[in-house]
């Protein structure tokens, strides 16, 4: 259930980025390119730091940690993408 509501978490810091973007930048896909590039590496951290925390604190070793990250860092991220990618296009 933690992993599920860490991954709903990413999909909702990337809504926000997103809606930064359009208040910041405005309309068009110029500025949401920019919200998606910055989410990724944003997430990445958040991502990481949830890795940290099970292994720091909840006791898993990294190698069974390492999973985890990968689904928890790559949905959101599989998202922004499919997102710059239909930006890009069109």
């Amino acid at each position: 259930m933690h992993t599920v509501m860490v991954i709903l978490g990413g999909l909702m810091v990337l809504v926000l980025c997103l809606l930064a973007a359009r208040v910041i930048g405005g309309a068009g896909p110029g500025p949401m390119l920019t919200a998606v590039k910055l989410f990724l590496p944003l997430w990445f951290v958040g991502a990481a730091i949830n890795l940290w925390i099970g292994v720091a604190r909840a006791g898993y070793s990294v190698a069974e940690e390492l999973p985890i990250f990968l689904v928890v860092f790559g949905g959101p991220a599989a998202v922004a993408l499919l997102l710059w990618w239909k930006l890009s296009r069109g």
